[in-house]
């Protein structure tokens, strides 16, 4: 049968098929796993809608569950993050309907998504929830169908727990982005570096010496500073949360409020799923040549609206870079269209964390079909035994040997009587 499909071009497709073979040499884990599940068929005519970002890696994750017997559709989570090639690669070599195309405008963007849902999934896989909410929002017949879900991102997870919360989330759905597998590799390593990467890409700035700014200190936040801080940059956290602003502190950097932040920043990078981070009062204070991007989800961390309003002039001076020239003559850039900076203006997190990533998405999509209807409308962390297979999965990829607890230990952790 003859698959549908909105791609860019599928003659990218040869070259999308190299990229994705490549990116499969970095992601062990999802090959242990493919193995399995082309062996076992857990996801045997199960039907997934899947709303990810379009790149490598979630080409080998919806082979992952193409094994497994799961008939798959693909939409992008995000206007800017996919990679057309592989688009491309999906429908012509994979035979996967993608419904995805790099720069596409609002409209088409949800035209993707519900394309998607016309699918009738059993399972929703998502990053950042926006088929989730269309499906509760639009198209309410389809619910019964749905056994479960999963949901990668933070921004996500927060959208998923106010609808649980209001009592309107009509499936169980997993937080992929909770597993300790997922935010501490991913989140942390690959936000740090993917970040870093689309800042340079989009910008071609020396970080050394500059005042780098990280809105949040969360695990992507942190991977970020680390990172910057790696390069030589000084960098600045700012926060709202007194517990993490300490830890910023005791973790060796300057920590201070962004209106404090904006007047001496060369480098401003937000990460806290949060609204307007970098607004009106920021923009007035900051100096000219002020380089802004987004690390978080959606594209409302930077108030573009705002500075548009602001500005008098505005100008594409690199392929993801516009400069705003406000009227007392100041220039300030903003990265990537201030949307996801590493899959706007680069590639995305490495395979390697990826890998762990998507094998919880794939061993999750699993267990919902083994167990979702036994569960209540809320949302769930990632079953700790899963957690901790993907780490040995991982550490046996990598030739990582670790100790095991002694007959003798497991009495001791388990005893209340052995004291000193």
């Amino acid at each position: 049968m003859t698959k549908h499909y909105d791609v860019k071009d599928l003659s990218l497709a040869d070259e999308g098929r190299l990229r994705i073979e490549w990116a499969a040499r970095e992601m062990p884990v999802l090959k242990q796993l493919e193995e399995r599940f082309r062996k076992d068929r857990p996801l045997d005519g199960v039907r997934v809608s899947a709303c990810l970002h379009v790149t490598t890696e979630t080409a080998n994750l919806m082979k992952v569950l193409q094994a497994g017997g799961a008939d798959v559709v693909l939409c992008a989570s995000n206007p800017l993050s996919t990679q057309d090639d592989v688009a491309a690669a999906l429908v012509a070599h994979y035979d996967i309907p993608v419904y995805a195309i790099k720069g596409e405008d609002h409209d088409t963007y949800y035209a993707h998504i519900a394309a998607a849902l016309d699918h009738r999934p059993n399972i929703t896989m998502d990053d950042g929830a926006d088929l989730v909410s269309t499906l509760h929002r639009d198209r309410k017949e389809l619910l019964d169908n749905v056994v479960g879900g999963t949901e990668e991102t933070t921004t996500g997870v927060i959208r998923l727990r106010a609808m649980a919360q209001d009592g309107v989330l009509h499936y169980p759905i997993i937080a992929v982005n909770d597993a300790m597998t997922k935010h501490l590799f991913d989140n942390r390593y690959g936000t740090g570096q993917s970040t870093i990467d689309g800042l340079l890409r989009a910008t071609n700035v020396l970080l050394a010496g500059k005042n780098f700014v990280v809105a949040g200190y969360g695990w992507c936040s942190r991977g970020i500073a680390m990172r910057a801080r790696g390069m030589g940059a000084n960098v600045i956290i700012t926060e709202v949360d007194p517990l993490r602003a300490l830890e910023a502190v005791m973790d060796g950097y300057r920590v201070m409020s962004m209106m404090e932040a904006a007047e001496i920043g060369d480098i401003f990078v937000t990460a806290t799923g949060d609204i307007h981070v970098l607004d009106r009062a920021h923009f007035e204070r900051m100096k000219s040549g002020a380089i802004m991007a987004n690390s978080g989800h959606f594209n409302v961390e930077i108030n573009l609206p705002v500075l548009e309003e602001m500005a008098v002039s505005k100008r594409k001076v690199r392929a993801s870079l516009d400069e705003y020239e406000l009227p007392d003559g100041r220039r300030l850039y903003v990265a990537g269209e201030g949307r996801l900076v590493n899959l706007a203006a680069a590639e995305g997190h490495p395979s390697a964390v990826m890998d762990m990533s998507f094998a919880n998405q794939a061993l999750c999509a699993e267990y919902m079909i083994q167990h979702g209807r036994e569960l209540k409308r809320k949302v769930y962390p990632v079953p700790e035994h899963i957690d901790k297979a993907i780490a040995g999965l991982k550490l046996k990829a990598m030739g990582v040997r670790i100790d095991t607890l002694t007959p003798e230990q497991e009495k001791y952790l388990s005893s209340w009587e052995m004291g000193t």
